[in-house]
């Protein structure tokens, strides 16, 4: 029989830069006196002595170096089998925790045994504006966070179920994770960017799991730092990414592979004219303004026979 659990909560932050983001973020989890918090960083950046920086600053972290080219979700599934927490918490390193984030938060997990998603209100860094309230599926399939850019005038203060939860901030239950986890992977290391956090959402769904919905865990995110320095100016691959084919490719690609691998054909059908028009849209604006993508997407549609084959494992493990 495996050992039981010590330590109740993981959480896991994969950063591409050692910065000032990443130790307010760590320092704010440290501030918590939650008992037997484990923390673990899968450090994705070029400087090879990052990590003793990391373990040496901070007492009790764990700090994982990943591979050149690692991708986000790639980083994350390493730290969640490395996690022994029965809850794991998957933070962007742009991200600060409120006081009390840990012990409101897993207030949702105890209103029934079959939540397996918990989102907190996330704020943007002025305290003010809504970044997410979580996420919900929209008619034309694509992740719409809740309250995203409003001002925060207490219209999200009630506590419920929502679809899914932002990749910001993702507090899972590790059992339901183990659940719906495909071979050796918790998140699709097929995605880069963008969609992740729906995938897992949907594919938690189709196993009877549920997200709820806690606003007195409160958490801070400085939205897209990651492709930001420390005072706020675009790094030089952020702007070659933003200005690139690569972003768009990512939000569409990203959007496919997340319908084709868990929509149902009698829910596609149903959809399929808010599908149909937002697609109309998207193509008509490439084929406009962004010819070239047509290639790039003829050139690489091998995601698409992929995403079939995991569809059909996620199908048979519903």
């Amino acid at each position: 029989m495996p050992k039981k659990s010590n330590k109740r909560i993981s959480v896991v932050v994969v950063t591409f830069r050692v910065g000032n983001y990443l130790k307010r973020c760590l320092s704010s989890i440290q501030e918590h006196s939650y008992p037997g918090l484990e923390i673990i960083v899968i450090d994705n950046s070029l400087k090879q002595d990052s990590g003793e920086t990391i373990t040496r600053r901070y007492d009790g972290v764990q700090c994982y170096h990943g591979q050149p080219g690692l991708s986000y979700c790639e980083g994350l599934n390493i730290g969640i089998k490395i996690a022994r927490g029965e809850f794991i918490l998957c933070l962007n390193d742009d991200v600060i925790l409120a006081q009390s984030f840990f012990v409101n938060a897993l207030k949702g997990f105890a209103m029934d045994s079959r939540i397996g998603m918990v989102s907190g209100k996330i704020l943007r860094f002025d305290k003010d504006t809504i970044d997410s309230a979580g996420l919900f599926l929209t008619p034309w399939r694509t992740a719409q966070e809740r309250g995203y850019g409003l001002k925060d005038r207490g219209q999200f203060e009630k506590e419920g179920y929502v679809y899914g939860i932002s990749g910001a901030v993702a507090f899972y239950r590790k059992k339901m994770l183990d659940e719906i986890k495909q071979g050796l992977e918790y998140f699709d290391r097929d995605y880069h960017y963008f969609y992740e956090d729906l995938d897992m959402a949907w594919r938690s769904q189709k196993r009877g799991w549920k997200g709820y919905y806690i606003p007195s865990a409160i958490a801070y995110h400085v939205r897209g730092a990651s492709l930001r320095s420390v005072d706020g100016r675009d790094k030089p691959y952020a702007r070659r990414y933003l200005k690139s084919d690569s972003l768009h490719v990512d939000l569409i690609k990203n959007r496919y592979l997340t319908i084709i691998k868990n929509e149902s054909i009698v829910d596609f059908l149903w959809h399929f004219p808010f599908i149909l028009f937002y697609d109309f849209i998207q193509w008509g604006y490439i084929v406009l303004c962004k010819p070239q993508l047509v290639w790039v997407f003829l050139k690489n549609w091998s995601y698409v026979q992929a995403a079939f084959k995991k569809r059909k494992k996620i199908i048979k493990n519903t």
